[in-house]
């Protein structure tokens, strides 16, 4: 069966208040195609793997955390067709469906973390594997939002002084279970009296133009936008303390890749005396990553970038279009994760968090 599309007035909103990007429901998995947001709200229903493979692939869902969970779905409903196929051999030919969706991104390592889960549970299903798959699928969505809530908290703690914040993509409900990592936090602090809220428009897919700024539209946060651009001018203005993004894979060192753009925030940040903090729970990070060199960073088409008039053959414009940068661990004051925060994070700090 392909995908069917439900086309929506308004987004489905979770306990908490926030919006679901996904949600699984009558056996299937319903993906909010973020490509079309803020002008269309429109869920899509998948009920195969390749489905949600292409969902992840094709940006329809984004943010670590998101895809973590779409991908955990994922193999719920290549389990359902492999056990259909052959119920002797359904944990072999599953493989080749976990690859589908190891392939769909390479950067975000939740996604890699949600299958590890899921193909630990495979040895101890006896049967048909749904219902044990199912249930631990919904549990990494259901631990996902009390993770982003804990850190809510404890990072709008560490906010405490601010007045003025910037937040650079989407880390928000979009693109996690619920209620948000970077903008959870953000959430949390403007309860407890920030002030300005900032978000740049995150090119080329303008993530915090039409994501971020849409998703404080829905809590009524009111939310200044700037060009990526202005950032800098806007530091010089004292108007904003602190930096707060997500991340897509941090290492044992605590560098940390995001969206491209997050890098130069925060040498802008060191320059200018603001504070930056990075949110994110711990299966973001990848201990087996010594540093930040050691990640692969995805690389996104041209057409992303250039105007159609030179994407023709005999054009000598190219375009670089890398999806992520790295920031290094000496350029961040903050890591926020379930398990606590690390200031001026180091391999010792970060080693702390799964000692606990």
């Amino acid at each position: 069966m392909a995908p069917g599309t439900l086309h929506m007035n308004k987004p489905v909103i979770d306990m908490e208040g926030s919006v679901r990007a996904l949600y699984w429901s009558d056996d299937r998995l319903s993906v909010l195609d973020q490509r079309v947001l803020p002008d269309q709200i429109c869920y899509e229903v998948f009920d195969t793997v390749e489905g949600v493979a292409e969902a992840i692939r094709s940006m329809r869902v984004r943010g670590a955390p998101a895809i973590g969970i779409a991908a955990a779905f994922g193999v719920v409903l290549a389990a359902r067709q492999r056990y259909r196929e052959n119920p002797q051999e359904w944990r072999l030919a599953i493989m080749d469906d976990i690859r589908c969706l190891a392939e769909s991104r390479p950067t975000a390592v939740n996604l890699f973390w949600a299958l590890g889960e899921m193909q630990g549970c495979f040895d101890g299903i006896t049967g048909d594997p749904e219902p044990a798959l199912l249930k631990h699928a919904t549990a990494i969505h259901e631990q996902d939002v009390q993770a982003n809530l804990r850190m809510g908290e404890l990072g709008s703690a560490v906010l405490s002084d601010a007045s003025g914040v910037l937040t650079h993509c989407n880390a928000g409900a979009l693109a996690t279970g619920g209620y948000g990592t970077a903008l959870g936090v953000i959430r949390s602090g403007y309860r407890k009296g920030i002030e300005h809220v900032f978000a740049t428009e995150t090119r080329p897919w303008n993530q915090g133009a039409r994501l971020t700024v849409w998703e404080f539209h829905q809590d009524r946060i009111p939310v200044t936008m700037v060009a990526d651009s202005a950032a800098a001018s806007l530091m010089a203005t004292g108007q904003v303390q602190w930096v707060v993004v997500g991340a897509d894979r941090i290492t044992a060192n605590g560098d940390v890749a995001n969206k491209i753009g997050t890098y130069s925030l925060a040498v802008l940040a060191r320059h200018h005396g603001v504070r930056f903090m990075v949110v994110a729970p711990t299966s973001t990070i990848d201990r087996e990553l010594e540093s930040g060199r050691d990640i692969v960073i995805e690389e996104r088409e041209q057409s992303e970038l250039l105007p159609q008039y030179y994407l023709d053959n005999d054009s000598c414009v190219e375009a670089w279009n890398p999806v992520f940068d790295t920031t290094p661990a000496n350029l961040i004051d903050a890591i926020v994760t379930e398990k606590g925060v690390v200031h001026d994070p180091d391999q010792e700090g970060m080693q702390r968090l799964f000692d606990a």
